[in-house]
């Protein structure tokens, strides 16, 4: 049975099973939302392994159409005994999911559902479950579930020493180029075939077949295009063109798209006000590394801004959402930092990434842009992350921490 391939799965401890667990035993609906593979299913099952749970998968192209829901709780419990803990797998491919997960709510049950859709996180769970359910976002491995994956136990007091540094150092490189998703870490699969396939499976089934689009070419051609563009701004009138689409309105749709099936990011900028944050262009960044690297057309990767993408996800699996608490900014000399970090009603911290800082015109440059955003923004915080250098610069009466990565990302197992 499926539950039981589940819960005998390797598992690797994931960084927010604990706060997870907080909530196991609420009456909230848990649901646990992320892209495909990410490792929802199996960090569900764990959620609930020392409980008897009915466990149904909706993904199952056979259960498609229409069918009684009464039915199925019988057939749950006959299956499975009368358990109140409920798992539903991919509850998006359910129609009328809100008005029946609504139903067992109401009559006690403990449910648990997954889903691929970021829509379910606003629109649909703020309409049907409003109040009533606790959002858990997972996405591929970060760095330290990454080295848990490969056996790698090393404090932080280690990366003093040489040897066990350039360790650390070679993994985070891995990390870097071939991304965190759980199966291809675990089994050492090869990136390029495993996320090429994984790719295409969450476009038919997230993109096309859900959203019922007929030119599924253009929207492949979207994804390919964004993938390999990772980190930087886009156009929506430039993407019209040079995608052969007929609106601007189309390509907005299909976007909306590739971001709901947790595809791809956006990050607009920051400004106190409405019109200017609508009207400025955005950035677009990827779900993960290994997409970048699968699906990439150049031979030689650019290292700047994978760095870029992989700090932006690590924000985000922190917890920063964008647009609403991550943005990027520009000084009204036009010089851009990378990351604005929004903490109640103001920017708290700012962010540069920059791979290394060995020229003096970058370092100027990347100060620079940090010092002008920090006196227009009243920021006293400012960190550069950069591949491998620690120290801290002295600028204007200010402090910069320049961070290496390897320390930032947490290698603290």
């Amino acid at each position: 049975m499926e539950k039981e391939r589940l819960l005998s799965s390797q598992y690797v401890e994931r960084t927010k099973i604990s706060e997870a667990r907080k909530w196991i035993d609420s009456d909230l609906i848990k649901v646990v939302l992320g892209p495909r593979r990410a490792g929802k299913s199996v960090f569900s099952s764990m959620l609930l392994k020392d409980r008897p749970f009915a466990y149904f998968n909706f993904d199952d192209e056979s259960i498609r159409g229409a069918f009684d829901y009464n039915d199925l709780v019988k057939e749950l419990h006959f299956v499975y005994g009368e358990t109140k803990n409920l798992f539903f797998d991919e509850i998006q491919n359910l129609p009328n999911w809100e008005l029946f997960v609504s139903r067992l709510h109401r009559s006690g049950y403990n449910l648990v559902l997954t889903g691929s859709n970021a829509r379910l996180l606003s629109k649909e769970l703020a309409t049907a479950l409003t109040g009533r359910h606790i959002p858990i976002e997972i996405f591929p491995f970060d760095f330290n579930e990454f080295l848990r994956a490969k056996n790698c136990q090393i404090s932080y007091d280690d990366l003093r020493l040489p040897e066990k540094r350039a360790l650390l150092l070679g993994f985070l490189e891995k990390f870097l180029l071939d991304g965190g998703y759980p199966e291809a870490v675990v089994k050492n699969l090869d990136i390029r075939d495993y996320l090429s396939t994984l790719y295409d499976s969450l476009l038919f089934k997230d993109v096309v077949k859900r959203h019922k689009v007929k030119f599924s070419r253009q929207i492949d051609s979207l994804g390919s295009y964004l993938i390999n563009n990772a980190a930087s701004f886009y156009s929506l009138r430039k993407l019209t063109n040079i995608l052969s689409l007929k609106s601007d309105k189309t390509l907005e749709k299909y976007f909306d798209y590739l971001t709901e099936a947790y595809a791809v990011f956006t990050l607009g900028l920051y400004s106190p006000k409405v019109g200017e944050r609508i009207k400025s262009p955005r950035k677009v960044y990827v779900v993960d590394n290994g997409l970048v690297s699968a699906k990439a057309v150049s031979h030689s990767p650019d290292t700047g801004k994978l760095m870029e993408n992989l700090v932006f996800m690590e924000l985000v699996k922190r917890g920063f959402a964008p647009h609403r608490d991550l943005f990027y900014y520009k000084t009204r000399n036009d010089r851009e930092v990378d990351f604005a970090i929004k903490k109640g009603t103001k920017i708290d911290e700012l962010v540069q990434v920059v791979y290394q800082m060995e020229s003096s015109d970058t370092e100027r440059r990347e100060i620079k842009a940090l010092v002008e955003a920090a006196d227009e923004l009243g920021v006293k915080k400012m960190t550069v992350l950069t591949w491998d250098e620690n120290r801290e610069i002295l600028k204007n009466g200010l402090t910069i921490k320049v961070v290496s990565l390897l320390e930032w990302m947490g290698a603290k197992i």
